[in-house]
């Protein structure tokens, strides 16, 4: 259920802010929202899956408070990211 090695690598490369930047908060919600992404998907084929569940529900609300932070630190920079991801807010 977790992102493969390569794939997260590609989402550190697409959305760093500098070279070697795992730690922005662009980065992570990337990661976050690979991995929101890959759980939502499993969801579909084991509904009753409610230890995952919880999981994804932590990091919807890590994700949150990410998103959050990014847009009361640099409001540009959460719109592009949000506009990037494809999420709504």
């Amino acid at each position: 259920m977790s992102i493969t090695v390569e794939v997260k690598a590609q989402l550190i490369k697409d959305y760093a802010t500098k070279e070697n930047d795992t730690g922005s908060p662009e980065v992570q919600v990337a990661i976050l929202s690979s991995r929101i992404a890959t759980l939502t998907e499993h969801f579909k084929g084991h509904k009753k899956d409610n230890h995952s569940r919880r999981g994804l529900l932590m990091m919807v609300a890590q994700r949150r408070k990410l998103l959050d932070y990014l847009k009361s630190k640099d409001e540009s920079r959460y719109q592009s990211l949000i506009t990037r991801l494809s999420l709504r807010r």
